[in-house]
């Protein structure tokens, strides 16, 4: 019963060719969009626990060959295709998801895709060798010499036919076409063509000179036109020179060439090896997932340190047959290799000395065939293979071409019965990825999350990575080591609870201990270091993939206030005994910073900490009294604003209500602070590194606040604009006067006029 990806589609992302498409079969796309293409349709039988799991989405030739490339990824995150200039053009490639990771051969379950771009010629060499330097410059070759011509390309990937016209330069107006070159294939957006037949060009010319220039054409006999390059030119790879000389009047035609794959991987791009993590996550109580690794996106001093691998399968005695065991090992191989685009596979046979050497050579290279053939089959392409017999295995003088059949049980001969197969793995190692958290003094559990981690077909010969967890710190008497894709593990600040003497922690970061002894490099955290490790990513394992520091949670308050401690203007009327006493001292003392004019004034500062989730609590305060002569004059002119309000405020409640009422009128000095906040925490735009975040206030209490205490038979009183106990016309009383202190600063001043 057939389950899996019956058809994929288009999701409709990115730019697609209507007018070169072809509804469910052919998608044509611009040249570098990203287009997305997702599940359509699902075979019946296939369950939705099925339709979650992972799918290994596979890119080939439309022949269904060679895969280019296969990926394994979430069923619901849509697989993004990118076609580059030089990739666009005739060749069709075909996309398929596969559920088992099995290409379907029978059945049309994918799309063709193709890219368009305009046809053009981006650049041009004549070298002596295959993708050699550009000597156009440095030298004359002579006529039957082998030549090397390399063209890059836009919009022609996949050709097949082009023509390349060999025109002799005289006069590029009239310049005549001396050989046709036609069947001309543009592999991986390049045409490279190794030419060793130039003498048919020498027998062409009339009146040949001692050197000659040539120089190409490209013609499209498709769209009849020929290929231009960046400025419109027709004219191409000028100029090859040959001097008046024949090394070789052999004639054939040209060699199309694949270009070679050479070069490292783009540390940006993502990794396929089947040993492997995708995200790490990590959680703290009361917070949002923080993902801090995601299909190496972001890494920092990311390098693709070069590793030989090395695989051996065993055969038995005169087969080149593999076995199933080696099939399990071969196959973990391919898939890694169908991957990874810059590796070449190297394949080795051998034979044990027993039997003849010819025969074992002929042996060993059917063995080392045998393998190749099982890559190609599985979709590797054919030109990243080397395949040699190496024959027989420490040969010796005494065999003498015979057949040492006499040896055929020795369990020595059993390892050289053997394929070995070599192949670059680029591993991956890259900085320690910094987390920076804010703790209390207590310990508390964070949570580590890992998707898709596993460790098979993991290459390294030795210490294999292992599908573990390992999480070691000072704070820690034995590391945390443990097979799991999520762990708990407890993290704390340095700063104990108990601490009598927070002001160490004044900048939180750093211990001022060490802030003082220059040594800054110190800071206030305790240290915690995850080990996760694959051939995919951070496969050394010798680097720790994730550093968290564990800063204290400890937050300060910093106040510092300047008060005039006299008040600013007093009046009374009405008043017992006992009350004038007391108005006429404070009147006393406005009166003697006249005469000497100076204010008095406190000073003084708080400093508070809070820490262990603001259980814990210290504060230190100071108090300074002093005197201000410098700014006399300032403070004055607010004392002449305040007797105004006095003043006139009297008068208005005289005029307004009984004589007879007690009452009292006392501008209060103005309470300046200047407040200070910091603490840890992080940035809106970086939720993994943290620093110190500072809030600063300036407040005035008020500048000028006026205290009325009416004594309404004994039972009203008004402090700040509230009233007490108030009795019987209390409040029209106290009406008129806030109707006043609204006017206060305009009254004031026409009192100073």
């Amino acid at each position: 019963m057939a389950k899996g990806v019956k058809k994929i589609k288009w999701t409709g992302k990115g730019k697609v060719i209507a007018s070169k498409s072809i509804p469910n079969k052919k998608v044509t796309i611009d040249a570098d969009q990203i287009v997305s293409f997702e599940v359509e349709s699902w075979y019946n039988q296939t369950t939705e626990e099925e339709k979650k799991k992972n799918l290994t989405w596979i890119l080939q030739d439309r022949k269904k060959q060679t895969i280019i490339i296969q990926k394994v990824q979430s069923a619901n995150v849509p697989k993004e295709i990118n076609i580059p200039k030089e990739l666009c053009g005739p060749f069709q490639y075909y996309l398929e998801a596969s559920l088992g990771g099995k290409r379907d051969f029978h059945n049309e379950t994918g799309l063709y895709i193709s890219g368009y771009t305009p046809a053009k010629l981006i650049s041009s060499k004549w070298s002596k060798d295959y993708d050699g330097k550009d000597i156009r410059k440095t030298y004359f070759f002579s006529y039957g010499e082998k030549v090397y011509l390399n063209l890059k390309t836009e919009g022609l990937n996949g050709h097949q036919n082009l023509q390349i016209l060999i025109f002799r330069h005289l006069n590029f107006q009239k310049d005549p076409a001396v050989f046709k070159y036609t069947d001309i294939l543009v592999i991986d957006g390049e045409i490279n063509l190794e030419i060793t037949s130039s003498f048919n060009w020498y027998t062409a010319i009339k009146d040949i000179k001692q050197t000659e220039e040539f120089y190409i054409k490209i013609y499209d006999p498709v769209t009849k036109v020929y290929i231009t390059d960046e400025k419109g030119l027709t004219d191409h790879a000028t100029f090859l020179r040959i001097n008046k000389k024949i090394v070789s009047k052999e004639i054939k035609p040209p060699t199309n060439l694949s270009p070679l794959k050479t070069g490292e991987p783009n540390k940006n791009k993502a990794r396929f090896e089947l040993c492997k993590f995708e995200t790490i996550s990590i959680t703290e109580p009361k917070k949002a997932i923080i993902k801090l690794f995601n299909n190496g996106q972001n890494l920092s001093k990311v390098t693709n340190p070069k590793t030989l691998i090395s695989k051996t399968i065993l055969f038995e005695f005169e087969k080149y047959e593999i076995t199933a065991e080696a099939k399990t090992i071969l196959n973990n191989v391919l898939q890694y290799l169908l991957q990874s685009h810059y590796s070449t596979i190297k394949i080795d046979g051998h034979a044990c000395v027993i039997g003849k050497e010819q025969y074992n050579q002929k042996l060993s290279q059917q063995r080392s065939d045998a393998v190749k053939k099982l890559f190609v089959d599985g979709g590797l392409d054919s030109r990243r293979i080397i395949s040699i017999g190496r024959g027989e295995v420490n040969p010796t003088d005494e065999k003498k071409g015979r057949d040492n059949i006499k040896y055929k049980n020795e369990k020595e001969y059993i390892e050289n019965r053997r394929v070995d197969i070599l192949f670059d793995s680029l591993g991956h190692d890259a900085q320690t990825i910094l987390y920076e958290t804010i703790a209390p003094s207590h310990s508390h559990n964070i949570t580590i999350d890992i998707t898709e981690y596993q460790n098979k077909a993991c290459f390294r010969e030795l210490g294999k990575h292992k599908k573990n967890i390992k999480i070691s710190s000072p704070e820690y008497s034995k590391a945390i080591d443990q097979v799991a894709d999520k762990l708990d593990f407890a993290v704390k600040s340095d700063l104990s609870w108990m601490n009598p003497a927070p002001l160490q922690y004044i900048w939180p970061r750093y211990n001022i201990t060490h802030v003082l002894n220059a040594e800054k490099s110190m800071d206030s955290a305790n240290s915690y270091f995850i080990d996760v490790h694959s051939c995919r990513y951070f496969s050394n394992d010798a680097n720790h993939t994730i550093h968290i520091k564990a800063y204290p949670d400890i937050k300060w308050a910093f106040e510092f206030f300047l008060n005039l401690t006299n008040d600013l203007s007093v009046k009374w009327q009405n008043q017992n005994d006992f009350n004038v006493k007391e108005l006429q001292k404070k009147s006393g003392k406005i009166g003697a910073e006249k005469r000497w004019k100076q204010k008095d004034a406190s000073i003084g500062f708080s400093l508070k900490a809070k820490w262990d989730n603001d259980k814990q609590k210290q504060e230190l305060t100071a108090k300074y009294e002093t005197k201000f002569k410098k700014f006399y004059d300032a403070f004055n002119s607010i004392g002449a604003l305040a007797d105004g309000i006095t003043n006139k405020t009297k008068g208005t409640i005289s005029s307004k209500s009984m004589k007879n009422i007690p009452a009292s009128f006392i501008v209060k000095p103005p309470n300046l602070s200047f407040t200070g906040d910091w603490f840890l925490d992080h940035p809106k735009d970086n939720k993994s590194i943290i620093g110190t975040d500072v809030k600063i206030g300036l407040h005035a209490k008020p500048l000028i606040g006026l205290e009325v205490t009416i004594d309404l038979l004994g039972a009203a009183v008004f402090i700040g604009g509230s009233i007490v106990g108030a009795g019987p016309g209390a409040t029209s009383v106290y009406n008129a006067i806030q109707g006043q202190l609204k006017k206060g600063a305009k009254l004031g001043m026409k009192k100073m006029e």
